[in-house]
């Protein structure tokens, strides 16, 4: 299957709703609070929950516990009663046209990959599917659906669910399965975000790939962003230039320091990337004139101020 690439500018191109299902008996882990478990230093429910943070409405499906994101609390009836009953306890606190519905293990999903799934659905722009279908589901390696990693249309799913409750009487213990077998479904590949975690084996590797050296930096960010609550993207090259200019150039111990006075001076100017990327400029043409005097024979470098 071709990879599907989103035209345009990334970015949700209207509101959408979430339901995340977190309430599972996690029988392959021993019964652990999966949701809980932690990878990278989040549990792996917040780490999914900033993956869907722009949604209008997110709907966590379990027993409440403290989260890095506002979210609304729901419950099947009886609880444990399975991923339809649990879907359908969600969706009966959304609103919104289109619903992202994802599993509560899932620690590579990322904003872009949620806002990939809901262009998908709403274009129909992607190299196999219908034009409008019901939903655009992830697949993983195997090619095996992954229903629980999607976006659908919310009209679609209810009409499913009242159909089922009909001729079961409930849907209570019936398998996702008989939920996307009556949906017109759009298929991406995403062998990356579709990992789950299963098993303690599953969360070794989660744990394994995030310390490799090509993801730790963005991982920590991340991480540190959710402790802090900060909703702020910079150019973290920036930053590590200035750190960089002020370590060679003053004293290593002038990195840390000089970052932090950045980020005080920018949350003083009111935040914001462009506040952080001013306050950095300023500190590295500081680091530079320091530097030049420490070399008697060398050219003044201008001063930016």
């Amino acid at each position: 299957m071709t990879a599907y690439e989103p035209p345009g500018t990334p970015g949700p191109a209207a509101p959408y709703d979430a339901v995340v299902l977190a309430g599972g008996a996690a029988r392959r882990l021993g019964g652990a609070d999966k949701p809980g478990l932690r990878v990278g230093g989040r549990p792996l429910l917040d780490r999914v929950l900033t993956a869907c943070a722009t949604a209008t409405t997110t709907v966590v499906v379990a027993e409440p516990r403290e989260t890095a994101h506002p979210v609304r609390w729901a419950r099947e009836d009886p609880p444990g009663g399975g991923p339809l009953a649990a879907l359908d306890a969600g969706l009966r606190h959304t609103s919104l046209e289109h619903v992202v519905v994802l599993s509560a293990d899932l620690p590579f999903l990322d904003q872009a990959t949620v806002w990939r799934l809901l262009d998908a659905l709403r274009t129909g722009n992607a190299p196999e599917g219908p034009a409008k279908p019901d939903g655009v589901l992830l697949t993983d390696p195997d090619g095996r659906d992954q229903p629980l990693v999607a976006a659908y249309r919310a009209d679609a799913l209810r009409r499913e669910l009242a159909a089922l409750a009909a001729a079961h009487g409930e849907v209570t213990g019936l398998p996702l399965r008989r939920l996307t077998a009556a949906l017109d479904l759009t298929r991406i590949s995403d062998p990356v975000a579709s990992f789950d975690c299963d098993t303690w084996d599953d969360i070794a590797a989660a744990r394994a790939r995030i310390r490799e050296h090509g993801n730790v930096l963005d991982e920590w960010i991340s991480a540190v962003k959710d402790e802090l609550g900060i909703d702020l993207d910079v150019d973290t090259g920036v930053l590590l230039d200035l750190a960089r200019d002020a370590a060679h150039g003053v004293a290593r111990p002038a990195a840390p320091l000089t970052t932090f006075l950045v980020g005080y001076a920018a949350a003083l100017a009111g935040g914001g990337p462009e506040a952080v990327a001013e306050a950095s400029r300023k500190a590295a043409a500081l680091a530079l004139r320091w530097a030049d005097e420490d070399t008697p024979d060398a050219e003044p470098t201008p001063d930016a101020g």
